[in-house]
This record gives C-alpha cells, sequence and structure tokens, in this order.
C-alpha cells in the first residue's frame, strides 16, 4: 500500500501538473471505483483544479467551487501520468481524469477491487473522508504519545491503525519501529516517556528520510513502480537478510496475508515472536531464540 513518502511524492507531481489547469473529464473506466452520487460526474467538466492535497494516505484532487476528488488508493492502486492522447492502459485502469497536457489514471492490480473514487463538497464534505489520524511532524511528542497511548494496542497495530497516526502503513511501521529499536508487540501502555520519545523522532525521521530519497530517485518523472519493499529498507520485505545495524537474520510475524518484519537482536533482546502459522504447528517445539531456532533448523538438516 502507497504510504506517507508515495503519496507525498504523487501529490507534489501533480501540483506541478494540473494546479490551474482545467479538467475537461473525469472518466470512470470501472463503475465499482466510484462510491458517490453527489455532485455528478458531469457537473466537474470545465473546472479549474485549484489544488492537491494528501488526507491520510488519500490523494485529493479539489477543482473550482471547492468540489473534491478523493482517491483511496489502498494496497494495489497505483496513479500515472500520460501524454495526451496516449492509450489509457490495460483493463487494470479504472479512472482517468483528462486535462489538455495530459491525463492522470487510476489502475489497480489483481481482482479484489478495493480502490476508491468519492467525490465531495466543501470542508465539511472533505471531512467525512478524514481517518483523524495525527500528523507525526505537526504533533508534540506529548501529542504524539497521547494519541498512541489513547488505547492500549501493539505498536504495530498503533502504528498502522489510520485513526491514530496519519499515512503510516505495514512497511514504514516496520521501518520505525527497527530504528526506535522497539518491539512490534510492546503495549502502547507500557511505553516509558523515553520510549514514546523515540518513537516520535523515529516516525518523523524514516518518513523524511523515505520521502527525500524518493524525490531523489524519481526527479522531474512522475512518480512510477511505486512498492513497499525498497532495496534501501532496513528490514520490511528482508526476512532472513542480516539486520543492517547488527548482521543478526531479520525474522518475522505472518498474519492473513500481512508479514511484519523485525530484528530480534536489535528490538525483542532476543527473543523470537511467536508466529501464528508456524507457532501453532511446532507448539512446545517453538524456538524461543536466535540460538533455538538456529539449532532448530540444523536438526532438521540432518
Amino acid at each position: 500500500m502507497p504510504e506517507l513518502p508515495d503519496i507525498t511524492l504523487y501529490v507534489e507531481h501533480l501540483r506541478r501538473r494540473v494546479v490551474g489547469e482545467t479538467l475537461s473529464r473525469l472518466q470512470i473506466l470501472h463503475p465499482f471505483v466510484l462510491r458517490s452520487v453527489e455532485p455528478s460526474l458531469g457537473s466537474l467538466a470545465g473546472k479549474r483544479a485549484t489544488g492537491v492535497s494528501r488526507l491520510g494516505k488519500r490523494v485529493v484532487l479539489t477543482l473550482e467551487g471547492e468540489v473534491h476528488v478523493v482517491i483511496h488508493l489502498m494496497i494495489a492502486g497505483r496513479l500515472h501520468w500520460k501524454a495526451p492522447g496516449a492509450k489509457l492502459g490495460s483493463k487494470r485502469t479504472l479512472l482517468a481524469a483528462h486535462f489538455d497536457h495530459g491525463a492522470l489514471t487510476l489502475t489497480e492490480a489483481g481482482s479484489k477491487r478495493r480502490a476508491s473514487v468519492h467525490l465531495a463538497l466543501g470542508a465539511e464534505g472533505l471531512a467525512a473522508h478524514d481517518p483523524g489520524g495525527v500528523d507525526v511532524f505537526e504533533a508534540s511528542s506529548s501529542e504524539f504519545g497521547a494519541a498512541i497511548q489513547a488505547r492500549n494496542h501493539t505498536l504495530k497495530r498503533a502504528l498502522t491503525d489510520p485513526r491514530i497516526l496519519d499515512g503510516i502503513g505495514n512497511a514504514y511501521s516496520d521501518e520505525i519501529l527497527h530504528a526506535a529499536k522497539l518491539s512490534p508487540i510492546k503495549w502502547t501502555s507500557r511505553l516509558s516517556a523515553a520510549e514514546i520519545e523515540a518513537l516520535h523522532a523515529a516516525c518523523k525521521s524514516c518518513l523524511e528520510a523515505s520521502t527525500a530519497r524518493l524525490r531523489e530517485d524519481f526527479g522531474e518523472g512522475f512518480p512510477s513502480k511505486v512498492t513497499a519493499f525498497r532495496a534501501d529498507m532496513a528490514v520490511h520485505g528482508k526476512y532472513g537478510e542480516p539486520c543492517p545495524e547488527c548482521g543478526d537474520p531479520v525474522q518475522r510475524i505472518v498474519y492473513a496475508s500481512r508479514e511484519t518484519n523485525y530484528c530480534a537482536t536489535c528490538q525483542t533482546g532476543g527473543k523470537l515472536l511467536a508466529d501464528r502459522s508456524l507457532s501453532r504447528l511446532l507448539a512446545k517445539d517453538w524456538p524461543k531464540s536466535l540460538e533455538a531456532l538456529e539449532a532448530f533448523k540444523d536438526e532438521r538438516r540432518r
């Protein structure tokens, strides 16, 4: 799922391309993607784009008259910029916003069709799509701490809940927790003041650094190949690879379709966290430390 750094890049590039330009047509290629009926699609034609902004993990295109096109990419949605007259692409293309000098398109891989587009009118209509999470860059450490400790959750859940924090998902939560040297399953109620400050600082530094790298990678070109798995990430998507801090192998917890990556040495004092799929199978034989895990693997190789 595109997260804050990716969405920020989309917003910056779209601002340069569409603000001040007139939307000739908002074309819906798959009816399911449009989840609202007012205002009507036809009423958008001929309106000038006045802004592009980020609302959590959503991209908002604002037109004259405070009409907002709210695009939620979900897991597999991606944005593209097409030259005038270019083919819109494959059956994955769900929407195209046409301007004289090009078109913004929305595609979605797979068949689950989770990406969505809502049309909203005015500040009140737009606010209805705001999950309400705290912006880690605008919040003080005390405000950040109050947000994540308002309810007792694991850190992984607190970081990825859009009602608590703004724009962080599965990938960057792994990176943030590794940078803060905190366990993904530590309860928010058990955080010390120092740990809250470290976590807040890690949120800002990880997101700022990733956004800067993306700006450098794409330059003036519209962001392409947006992915949750990047070579410069420390632990996310790096199961079995050496941790860049200590060299020990990165571990994982798998639940449903989501994977949490962490370093046991840096984040959990060497303790292996129970993986629901494997620890249920092994039951009492589940290794509790890196040393026990290596011994278990050696035994299986014999």
